[in-house]
């Protein structure tokens, strides 16, 4: 089971106390953006095997979103941090790096 630790509120619980809404950092295309461009930002998403960032919210608490940083072959939390960045603060990322070093990242597109 995995503990997480919500940035907002400063609770750490159980996972069952949060839930998992798939994956963080999505860029969003505008009005005027191709029908591909359109269904690649519903549909289609990454699966990785590894380090991957993710959106959650705080169900069962203060009910505010956040991203965790987490391996997905492992199950282990890096860190989180709040739904308002548009890239993973370079603490998580020192931190993974740090615990991967094989890990590179990809810079996510704001």
């Amino acid at each position: 089971m995995l503990n997480i630790h919500c940035p907002c509120c400063g609770v750490t619980a159980e996972e069952t106390e949060f839930h998992a809404h798939g994956e963080a950092h999505l860029k969003r295309f505008g009005p005027g953006s191709t029908d591909d461009q359109f269904e690649s930002y519903l549909f289609m998403r990454k699966n990785p095997k590894g380090v991957h960032f993710e959106r959650w919210r705080h169900q069962n608490g203060c009910g505010k979103w956040f991203h965790v940083a987490r391996c997905t072959m492992t199950l282990e939390v890096f860190g989180s941090y709040s739904a308002q960045t548009y890239v993973p603060p370079q603490d998580i990322i020192d931190k993974i790096q740090h615990r991967r070093p094989d890990w590179s990242a990809e810079a996510p597109a704001p």
